[in-house]
């Protein structure tokens, strides 16, 4: 890797870390609203150390005439978002007075939108430390966005070239410019950020619950500012609201754009949107009428349980009303199942996205076909375009990473003593982005904390594993890569 290639990625990395300096500013003004300064100095010395590390990784400029490549951009992407992690760990470290590998693992979860948590006591905390959470989770959502985007299509990784916001020629005419198109996108987020905080209050919430909970929604990631979740508001509103934001912040944002501008029928007519609604409808219905035949609530009450548990756990969100890991063997099952699924490509979700399932089943049926007609030269296409040999062997190469990597990290949880609930449903929420797994001890009313350290850094590799869609990162472990 030359020096000039080295020296424009820690440019780039300066500034994310400036950035992250200067946000610390919104926790400190939180504190002085509610008059908890005690944990003042903690703030201003994590942002110092953080724009002080950003300053000498900028102070030496940009080198002009040096462009990077496709393949810098792999460890731009890995190295900056591994950076990000270290330093916004620093408030946790400082305030809580916790392990660093403790905050390291809570900034991971707030970062990539995990929403898995080591910390306890939420409703008492300081509420810079609640805010800072949440706003981890923001700007690792609008990071994500912008990386999927942007970037992994560059790097022949992700869903965004079988999404185009139509299907004509004219869809690649509609902003001509990425910088406009990243403007765009971050304009749709904030609004939205927004309205759901205006939503929330309007429901029920305080205004500091209400802007929370927000940011945890639209970017999928969990963080909530009490340790029983959405259950601490009995507020039927309340929790449809969480529902509606989080699907909003699990479908793709071009699609908001492209419908801003003019293209009124790009989300409807979205083959992968179709699916995560209508799957989400369905299982809604089928769920809900199996937990209202089974207990003793309301049908509508029943209803909106499982809608907001459902909708949590398939944008891989997080939130939680009532532990669902205690409505029997079926809906556990299902709901380690749904952990899978995702939202959209191009939102804050992770899993591994709707999209993927809906390709997997073109080529099942077409493949079946053939059998069927051995000389019938059968069409593959989604959502108006042709699955080409790159398309189909992306999806395939990552769904068997997936999969490995959730294997392996259960595995080396088993080894460090983990029961084998924890080690699978541990592996799968942080892989996934779900957060909560299943059982007593990481189930939606317990946490991380009580696992071994070594477990909480193995687990935080795997948030950071499915956040970059996995390739990205074994990419660098290629002695190849680092040849030239």
């Amino acid at each position: 890797m030359a020096l000039p290639t080295l020296r424009i990625i820690g440019f780039i990395i300066g500034i994310f870390l400036i950035t992250l300096a200067v946000s610390m500013a919104v926790p400190m003004a939180t504190l002085v609203i509610f008059e908890r300064t005690g944990d003042m100095p903690s703030f201003l010395w994590s942002s110092l150390i953080t724009f002080i590390a950003g300053l000498a990784l900028v102070v030496q400029g940009r080198p002009e005439h040096v462009h990077l490549r496709p393949r810098d951009m792999y460890l731009l992407t890995v190295s900056s978002w591994l950076v990000v992690c270290v330093f916004a760990a620093l408030p946790f470290l400082l305030t809580q007075h916790i392990s660093y590998t403790d905050a390291f693992f809570e900034s991971m979860s707030g970062i990539t939108a995990t929403g898995a948590t080591v910390l306890s006591g939420l409703d008492n905390m300081s509420p810079g430390i609640l805010m800072w959470r949440s706003m981890l989770h923001w700007l690792g959502g609008i990071g994500f966005i912008a990386m999927a985007v942007a970037i992994l299509p560059l790097l022949r990784i992700g869903g965004m070239r079988l999404f185009q916001t139509e299907s004509s020629d004219r869809s690649e005419k509609v902003m001509p410019r990425s910088h406009m198109v990243a403007k765009s996108i971050v304009g749709v987020y904030v609004g939205f950020s927004i309205l759901g905080a205006l939503a929330f209050w309007w429901a029920g919430m305080s205004p500091f619950d209400a802007i929370n909970h927000a940011m945890s929604a639209i970017s999928t990631g969990g963080f909530s500012t009490s340790d029983q979740s959405l259950a601490k508001w009995d507020i039927p509103a309340v929790h449809w609201v969480a529902v509606v934001v989080m699907i909003m912040g699990s479908l793709p944002f071009t699609l908001y754009v492209a419908t801003l501008r003019g293209n009124r029928k790009a989300l409807i007519r979205d083959q992968q949107v179709q699916g995560l609604l209508g799957m989400l409808v369905v299982t809604w219905l089928v769920l809900g009428t199996w937990y209202w035949y089974s207990t003793n609530l309301h049908w509508l009450d029943a209803l909106r349980h499982v809608a907001l548990n459902v909708t949590s756990v398939v944008t891989t969100t997080g939130f939680s009303l009532g532990d669902y890991s205690l409505w029997g063997n079926f809906s556990l099952m299902l709901f380690f199942y749904l952990g899978f699924v995702g939202g959209c490509s191009g939102s804050t979700a992770g899993g591994i996205k709707i999209f993927r399932f809906q390709v997997a089943y073109i080529l099942l049926k077409a493949s079946l076909n053939q059998l069927i007609h051995p000389r019938a030269v059968i069409k593959q296409k989604y959502n108006g375009h042709r699955l080409d040999e790159d398309i189909v062997r992306s999806i395939l190469t990552f769904s068997f990473f997936f999969a490995i990597t959730i294997c392996v990290m259960a595995l080396l949880l088993s080894l460090l003593g983990v029961d084998w609930m924890t080690a699978l449903t541990g592996a799968a929420g942080t892989v996934s982005g779900v957060g909560p797994g299943l059982g007593e001890v990481i189930g939606p009313s317990g946490n991380y904390a009580t696992l071994p350290d070594a477990a909480k850094w193995i687990l935080a590799a795997g948030m950071l594993l499915g956040r970059l869609e996995i390739i990205t990162v074994l990419v660098l472990c290629m002695p190849a890569f680092w040849r030239h």
